[in-house]
């Protein structure tokens, strides 16, 4: 029998740090200016899930995860990770709960009010997705091609959408909407921990009350 206890976390990660990262750089290059047009997408879904509009806001979501899941997970990362083509499904997957949330209406809160405790939660991850992230991701003499953004790169664009169901939704609607970003914040997180890399990692933890 294996003996699972011989290994370590850099065992799972097939890549090293520097190609991690020139991956990051090549979707950067080649998409170059889409992050201005994505920048502006993920800013309009925040003010729409913090004015009570959940429904345009988790719309405005569905075709950055369908962007994510193919032209990074799908063309690139599963190159370098087998497993990267099911977390590539597993980012449609979320894309088509989005639809199937918007178009039943399910689990919809669209009685945003005050500056409640989710209120807070939901828009700090949208700001931090949006903004905090590809300032701390900003290399200090590499490319900026590197720097990840929002509907480009997927640890930004989880982190944005999560805020964007912590806002918008409620109830189990809400909680299974959270998994898929909180799962590959996870991932992301121990990827980085595996690769000893000086960058932040963008786990962040929230608080999701029913």
């Amino acid at each position: 029998m294996t003996d699972w206890t011989s290994y370590r976390l850099q065992d799972f990660v097939p890549f090293t740090e520097q190609v991690y990262f020139r991956l990051m750089e090549r979707m950067g290059e080649t998409f170059w200016p889409l992050h201005l047009l994505m920048l502006a997408l993920g800013g309009t879904a925040l003010v729409l899930a913090l004015t009570a509009r959940p429904r345009p806001a988790l719309a405005l979501m569905t075709p950055v995860w369908v962007f994510v899941a193919v032209a990074f997970f799908l063309q690139r990362y599963a190159q370098l990770n087998w497993a990267g083509q099911y977390v590539g499904y597993a980012f449609m997957g979320q894309a088509a709960l989005f639809v199937l949330i918007c178009v039943s209406g399910w689990g919809l809160n669209d009685r945003q009010a005050g500056l409640r405790g989710t209120v807070v939660v939901g828009a700090l991850l949208g700001i931090t997705g949006l903004i905090g992230v590809p300032l701390a991701t900003l290399p200090g003499g590499g490319s900026w091609y590197q720097t990840q953004v929002f509907g480009i790169h997927p640890d930004p664009t989880a982190l944005v959408s999560l805020g964007m169901v912590v806002l918008g939704l409620r109830g189990p609607a809400r909680w299974l909407a959270a998994i898929v970003p909180v799962l590959w914040l996870v991932i992301s997180g121990l990827t980085l921990i595996a690769l000893h890399s000086p960058g932040p990692s963008t786990l962040t933890g929230g608080a999701f009350p029913g």
